[in-house]
C-alpha cells in the first residue's frame, strides 16, 4: 500500500511514487482462502473444542457446519487478489459474489461470478464476507458497528487487505459474543502489534466463548520465500528503471 505517503506533495516535486502490486497476489489470496476454508470446515473451533473431550469423539459435531456449496462468498474489492480469491472459491464449490464499483462492467463476466450494485447488497446476501479493497479515504474506517449490523445474522468476515480499514478492533467483540458474527479472521488490523482491549485480551486469554472463532495473524499473508524476494526484484528493478532515464512501472502519484 501507499496509503502513507503525500502523493501529491511528490507529485509537486517530481518525485515518482511506484508501488508493487505484482508480487505476493497468490500468497495473500491463499491466505483468505484458507481462512474462509476454516470458517467454512470448522477446523479450528474442533481444535479448540475435542481438547475438553474425555469421553466421545467423531460424533461431537459443529451442526451450522455446511457444504461448501451451500455457502455465499462476498469479495469486497475485485481486483488482482480479490479476483483471485473468487477464482479459487469457485474451484472450491463456493458461491460468489463482489462489489467493486470500480471495475469495468463484464469484469464479472470474465471471473464467472456474481456482481451486486451495492455494499449494503453484499453484506445482506453473503455468508463470509472478504475485504481486498485498498485503504482509501472512502474505505477507511468501513467496517465498524454500522457495517456488522448491516450483514446477515451468523455470517463471518475476513480481512487481508489493509488494518485501516476496520474502525476499531472491539467492533467484533460483542458481535462475537451474541452470534451476531460467527467467525472473525485477521490478517491485518488498526494498530499493529494490538495494545490492550476486551477483544485482543478476550484472544490472548483464549476465553471459552471465543470458541476458536478470532483468528489473527501477523499481518504476514504477503510473505512466502519467493513472494520476499520477489518483492525487492521488483522494486529494485523499477528504480533501476529511474535512473536509466526511463519510465517506471506503477506509478500511482499521476506523474
Amino acid at each position: 500500500g501507499y496509503d502513507a505517503i503525500d502523493l501529491e506533495y511528490a507529485k509537486s516535486k517530481n518525485i515518482f511514487v511506484c508501488n508493487t502490486p505484482d508480487y505476493g497476489t497468490e500468497e495473500v489470496s491463499d491466505t483468505a482462502i484458507a481462512m474462509i476454508m476454516n470458517i467454512a470446515r470448522g477446523i479450528t473451533r474442533y481444535d479448540y473444542q475435542c481438547r475438553a473431550y474425555t469421553e466421545g469423539w467423531q460424533e461431537n459435531t459443529i451442526k451450522s457446519i455446511r457444504r461448501n456449496s451451500d455457502y455465499k462468498v462476498g469479495i469486497i474489492g475485485a481486483g488482482r487478489i480479490g479476483g483471485s480469491i473468487l477464482l479459487k472459491s469457485k474451484i472450491l464449490r463456493f458461491q460468489t459474489y463482489f462489489y467493486d464499483p470500480y471495475v469495468v462492467r463484464g469484469h464479472e463476466k470474465m471471473l464467472d461470478t456474481k456482481r451486486v450494485e451495492s455494499l449494503e447488497e453484499l453484506l445482506i446476501e453473503c455468508d463470509i464476507i472478504s475485504v481486498n479493497c485498498p485503504l482509501t479515504n472512502e474505505t477507511s474506517g468501513m467496517i465498524n458497528d454500522e457495517f456488522i449490523s448491516k450483514m446477515k445474522d451468523g455470517a463471518s468476515l475476513v480481512n487481508t487487505a489493509r488494518g485501516g480499514i476496520i474502525s476499531d478492533v472491539d467492533i467484533f467483540y460483542k458481535p462475537l459474543k451474541s452470534g451476531k458474527l460467527s467467525n472473525v479472521a485477521l490478517d491485518v488490523i488498526p494498530q499493529e502489534p494490538p495494545k490492550e482491549s476486551p477483544m485482543i485480551s478476550a484472544w490472548r486469554a483464549k476465553e471459552e466463548w471465543l470458541d476458536g472463532r478470532f483468528i489473527l495473524n501477523p499481518h504476514t499473508a504477503y510473505y512466502s520465500d519467493k513472494a520476499y524476494l520477489e518483492m525487492r526484484n521488483k522494486a529494485a528493478y523499477n528504480a533501476k528503471r529511474i535512473l536509466e532515464g526511463e519510465m517506471p512501472y506503477n506509478i500511482v502519484n499521476g506523474l
